[in-house]
C-alpha cells in the first residue's frame, strides 16, 4: 500500500461555535507534530474559525494557535440570522442548529468515503434540543446516520506516567439512573461485550483480552442483600460467557468501589498492578466515567465503537463559561486528534 493511501483524512467538526470547540482545535492543530500522521480537514464555518483567531490572539497571550490560513477547510454554509444569533459563551438555538450541521456534514462526506475517521468537538445537548433535534448526544446520531443499532461509549486514555492505556466501556450511557436496571438485560452486556472484544482486537491489536466488568449493587449484590440483580442473572450470564469465550481473561462482577484500584495503580505507577486489565465494562455513565475523569480527565478520549467508521471525541463538554478567554485546555482534542490516527492506520493495516 503506498505511503499516500496510508494516511488517514481525518474530518474535525467544529461542535458548537458558542463553545470551546474553535479554540481547542486551533490550540490542538499548532503542534506540528499531529498532523504529520495524516490529514485533517475542519468541518465548519470557516468565517467563524477566522474569528476566534482573531480574538484569541487579541484577547491575551495563550498558548500557540494554529493559523486557519493554513488549515484545510470543509465550509459549511450558514444563513445569515443564524450566524447573527451565535454568541460566544452562549449556546441557544442557533448554535445548537450549526452544530448539528457539521456533524451531518461531516457524517455525509465519511460514509461517502472521503474520510477515514470523524473527531468531534463539543456540542450541547440543550441546544441540539433547543433547535428542534432530540437526540441523546452525537452518538447517537452517529449510529442513526450509519445505519446501525449495535454500538457503544468507549473511553481510552493513556497515563502520561506510565504509559499505560485506560479503556472504559459503558453499558448503558445517556439515560437516568432509576432506569439503568430495567435497561441491563443479558443480551444488551453479551452485545456489549461482543463490541468490546471486537474492539479490542480489531482496534488495538490485543487477541485473548482481559477485561473487568462491574457488579451494579455495592459489594456486587453482597449475596442478594443489597441488590438481586447480581444474583439473578449477572453472574450466571458471566459464567455462561466464560464457557463461550475461553480465550478470555473475564473477571467479575467486581464490586464497583474496588474495580478502579488497579487501573489506579497502573496510571500512576504507585506500585506493581499486575491485575490491571485490557479493558473494563461499567454499567453505567457515571460508575465508568467518575474513575475516568479523575485518573484522565485532561487526556481522556470518547471513542465510538460499532461505527463502520472511526469516531472520536475529546471528554470533555462545551465550556461555555470560559469559552472565548483563550483559557481552554486542548489536551484531550490532542488526544483524540492522535488515537484516531492510529485506530484509521490500525484500520488500513
Amino acid at each position: 500500500m503506498s505511503t499516500n493511501k496510508m494516511r488517514p483524512r481525518l474530518a474535525l467538526t467544529m461542535g458548537d461555535p458558542a463553545g470551546i470547540g474553535a479554540e481547542v482545535i486551533l490550540k490542538a492543530l499548532a503542534d506540528p507534530h499531529l498532523r504529520q500522521y495524516g490529514e485533517v480537514i475542519f468541518v465548519g464555518s470557516q468565517d467563524l474559525l477566522a474569528q476566534t483567531y482573531t480574538n484569541l490572539n487579541l484577547a491575551a497571550k495563550i498558548a500557540p494557535l494554529a493559523n486557519p490560513e493554513n488549515i484545510s477547510v470543509l465550509d459549511v454554509p450558514l444563513d445569515t440570522k443564524m450566524k447573527a444569533d451565535i454568541t460566544i459563551g452562549q449556546g441557544n438555538n442557533a448554535s445548537g442548529a450549526a452544530s448539528f450541521a457539521y456533524m451531518e456534514t461531516a457524517i455525509a462526506h465519511t460514509l461517502n468515503g472521503e474520510f477515514d475517521a470523524i473527531v468531534t468537538a463539543p456540542i450541547a445537548k440543550s441546544a441540539w434540543k433547543a433547535a428542534g433535534y432530540n437526540y441523546p448526544g452525537q452518538t447517537e446520531l452517529l449510529a442513526q446516520k450509519a445505519g446501525i443499532n449495535k454500538y457503544g461509549m468507549l473511553f481510552v486514555g493513556r497515563s502520561p506516567h506510565t504509559n499505560w492505556t485506560l479503556r472504559c466501556l459503558l453499558a448503558t450511557t445517556h439515560i437516568p439512573l432509576s432506569q439503568v436496571p430495567q435497561v441491563l438485560t443479558p443480551q444488551l452486556m453479551t452485545q456489549k461485550l461482543d463490541l468490546l472484544v471486537e474492539c479490542l482486537e480489531k482496534q488495538f491489536g490485543i487477541d485473548n483480552g482481559k477485561i473487568a466488568i462491574a457488579g451494579l449493587n455495592p459489594h456486587s449484590g453482597e449475596a442478594g442483600q443489597l441488590g438481586t440483580e447480581e444474583k439473578d442473572w449477572l453472574i450466571p450470564w458471566l459464567e455462561e460467557q466464560r464457557q463461550q469465550r475461553p480465550n478470555l481473561q473475564l473477571y467479575g462482577p467486581i464490586p464497583p468501589d474496588t474495580m478502579w484500584v488497579e487501573p489506579g495503580k497502573a496510571w500512576y505507577g504507585n506500585g506493581q498492578s499486575p491485575r490491571a486489565c485490557d479493558a473494563y465494562l461499567a454499567l453505567y455513565h457515571d460508575q465508568g466515567l467518575i474513575p475516568v475523569k479523575l485518573m484522565a480527565f485532561d487526556r481522556a478520549v470518547n471513542t465510538t465503537i460499532g461505527l463502520p467508521f472511526i469516531r472520536t471525541s475529546p471528554d470533555h463538554g462545551t465550556a461555555f463559561d470560559i469559552a472565548g478567554k483563550g483559557i481552554a485546555d486542548a489536551t484531550s482534542m490532542k488526544a483524540a486528534i492522535q488515537l484516531a490516527y492510529e485506530l484509521a492506520l490500525q484500520k488500513k493495516i
